[in-house]
């Protein structure tokens, strides 16, 4: 995907699966049910929560494009 294209919508209301970091790879990997989604060298990671719930992630690569990832139902957040 290319900020030139515009927004692209990879997928609408699925289960999340996991959100997983590969240091060794610097990738980040969003795994929802039907899609593995790979973000390549991040640059920043934004989250939106509310105390110990998790609304919504955004991503920036390295290339400046942003992926973002709304949660329709938040998740719990472990504890500290």
């Amino acid at each position: 995907n290319s900020l030139a294209l515009g927004s692209q919508l990879q997928t609408k209301w699925v289960p999340l699966l996991g959100i997983t970091y590969d240091r060794k790879s610097d990738l980040i990997e969003i795994i929802v049910e039907g899609l593995d989604h790979m973000i390549r060298k991040p640059r920043d990671v934004y989250i939106e929560e509310n105390g110990t719930t998790l609304s919504s992630l955004e991503i920036i690569d390295s290339d400046n494009v942003r992926q973002i990832v709304r949660l329709r139902d938040p998740c719990l957040l472990p504890a500290s």
